[in-house]
């Protein structure tokens, strides 16, 4: 597997190395750069625009200046002349009315652009997440991947709707207002680069270690969401384990963990903006003086001196917002790592180079000398190696952590073994076309999910272009129709409103009767019957046996009722068969299962 430089198990975090940052930057520029690329050319449109509407913008003080040197002087003489005045009004109202209509068109430009880019990545990280492989979702929270969705995606949102606007306009105004001051006084010009050093050390003061709180404050984001989502989704066992009190406990220490967080970061703030106040106010003071000086010696106007005042001021206006950018970028920096992270996570059952094509499958499974393990230091299945005839029903019986559902899932392919090889009708798993595989083989678990939708909708899961009829002959051959009918809207019924709230059994043999209308070749039951009380499952046992009879099937079950019905029974033991007969074959032996089948016996009596 590929992973990202933090890797799902250590990517929260906040004290990386320089070398993994350095390596996680380039990563998210990457990203940046992916999505940008598409938009070429809306962004060269939007940089024409704000660099003509910033050079409007920057003549207005140097309009101004002129005029009270020349065009006033002009209006009040001997022989009043008003047309210099007129003129410079003109202009300058031209100069403001153009810069402020292309700053309401480069507002859109910019809009479009970054809707257009979270759009993009909304949908990338939607899709990536979905293509990641079984082992991913397992180890990566559903809390975090909540939060890549949410607030990450809302931090960089904010950064490109204002703090990049902020950037651009700000560091192009502060740019032109420095080249506009050199060419109308040069001195002051200079005044204002001298004093621009004090303020590059505080601008990158205050960028280092905005990076660390900001990159924190993601980190402890995501611990509340986390927080959050897990007691949420496991409120029944928090309700029936009296784990309020702990619960509040806990999430308060990670809520004021983001609050202290926050609190550094305003602290941070509220130093920074204060000493730029300071430098600002210097600098204008300098200014004066040193023009104030000049003005009364007359190598120096007034107009002009008033000129160098406005562009002073102006030069550290937009730095305000420059820092707020800052702010943004630092919180959208951190966001960015999280979602490129994901992003950059590979499958670890990746499609095949050149799938093979399996069309009409037999349902035949072999495992050939099979090693797999979920990590390198605990192997679960050593050297396995099966053979399961197509058409012939297997129950797979152990305690647990025999490696039963292990098997299940190397069966599906959510995993690829570590060594030797799983085939269906001949072919390796993992050479086999998707498509096929998923159509050939099917697992139903313990756990039923049901989608938003009717009943209808999520029965046809199994197979989408099936008719109503299907979709009701597939319900009733697991007997669910008879529940369904009763069913407010029958199988309309929406199954996330009221009234159309349905038990766990029920979501079973819903679950059953998506799996069979998908009629696979191969049909996997992991513990797919334990959701059910006895009668129900007494219920759908001559269904199941029926439905079973003309495909292969594997039933992972503790209940031995359900293992009745098999061919053939496996006794799982630490990753090994160690008894292999007809259910019949082994209850009248002395084995493993036959013990368990008389405990069994005892407990109806």
């Amino acid at each position: 597997m590929t992973t990202s430089v933090t890797g799902t198990s250590g990517e929260d975090r906040s004290d990386y190395t320089r070398e993994e940052s350095r390596l996680i930057r380039r990563r998210s520029l990457r990203l940046l750069g992916s999505l940008v690329s598409p938009l070429r050319a809306q962004l060269i449109l939007a940089a024409a625009v704000i660099i003509v509407s910033t050079m409007l913008r920057v003549a207005g003080p140097a309009l101004i200046g002129w005029g009270i040197s020349h065009a006033l002087p002009a209006a009040t003489g001997a022989a009043p002349d008003w047309m210099p005045a007129i003129g410079i009004v003109c202009v300058y109202l031209a100069a403001g009315i153009g810069g402020a209509a292309l700053i309401g068109w480069y507002a859109v430009v910019a809009a479009r652009l970054t809707q257009a880019i979270m759009l993009d990545l909304r949908k990338r990280i939607f899709l990536h997440t979905q293509r990641l492989s079984l082992e991913f979702h397992e180890s990566y929270t559903s809390g975090r991947i909540i939060s890549r969705q949410t607030s990450d995606l809302d931090s960089i949102r904010e950064l490109l709707d204002g703090g990049l606007n902020e950037l651009v306009s700000g560091l192009l105004y502060g740019a032109f207002t420095l080249i506009a001051l050199l060419l109308l006084d040069w001195q002051s010009g200079l005044i204002l680069i001298a004093m621009g050093v004090p303020l590059a050390f505080l601008m990158r003061w205050f960028y280092l270690r905005s990076q660390v709180v900001y990159r924190e404050s993601r980190v402890v984001s995501a611990q509340v969401i986390v927080k959050f989502v897990e007691t949420m989704t496991g409120i029944r066992a928090v309700k029936a384990f009296r784990k309020e009190p702990r619960n509040d406990e806990e999430f308060g220490e990670v809520a004021l963990k983001y609050r202290d967080v926050n609190m550094r970061s305003i602290r941070l703030f509220g130093t920074f903006e204060p000493g730029m106040m300071a430098i600002a106010s210097a600098t204008l003071a300098v200014v004066v003086l040193w023009g104030g000086i000049r003005v009364a010696d007359g190598a120096f106007a007034i107009g002009f001196l008033l000129s160098a005042v406005l562009y002073v001021r102006n030069f550290f206006s937009p730095l305000q917002e420059v820092a707020m950018f800052l702010n943004s970028y630092q919180s959208a920096t951190a966001a960015l790592e999280k979602v490129s992270g994901v992003l950059e996570e590979e499958p670890t059952v990746p499609d095949p180079t050149n799938p093979v094509d399996l069309w009409t499958a037999k349902g035949r499974v072999e495992f050939d000398d099979v090693t797999f393990g979920y990590g390198s230091d605990r192997t679960i299945l050593p050297d396995f190696s099966l053979d399961i005839p197509a058409g012939q029903t297997v129950a797979l019986v152990g305690t647990t952590g025999a490696g039963k559902s292990t098997l299940a899932k190397l069966i599906s392919r959510f995993y690829d073994p570590t060594a030797g090889s799983v085939r269906l009708d001949g072919v390796d798993l993992r050479d086999l076309h998707p498509k096929d595989l998923r159509r050939a083989i099917v697992m139903v678990t313990q756990e039923a999910y049901l989608f938003s939708g009717t009943v209808a909708d999520n029965i046809a899961l199994g197979k989408p272009d099936a008719t109503f009829d299907e979709i009701q002959r597939a319900a009733r051959a697991v007997g669910a129709d008879a529940f369904i009918q009763a069913l407010p809207d029958g199988y309309d019924t929406d199954v996330n409103k009221r009234g159309g709230r349905v038990s766990a059994g029920q979501r079973q043999l819903i679950s059953f009767a998506r799996a069979f209308l998908a009629d696979p070749a191969v049909l996997i039951l992991d513990e797919a019957t334990a959701s059910l009380d006895m009668p129900s499952e007494r219920d759908i046992q001559d269904a199941l046996q029926s439905l079973l009879a003309h495909r292969t099937a594997i039933i992972i079950a503790h209940r031995l009722s359900t293992v009745a019905i098999a061919d053939r029974v496996l006794v799982m033991e630490h990753g090994r068969i160690i008894e292999d007969g007809t259910p019949a074959q082994l209850i009248a032996g002395s084995g493993k299962f036959a013990q368990l089948h008389a405990a069994w016996r005892e407990t109806l009596v």
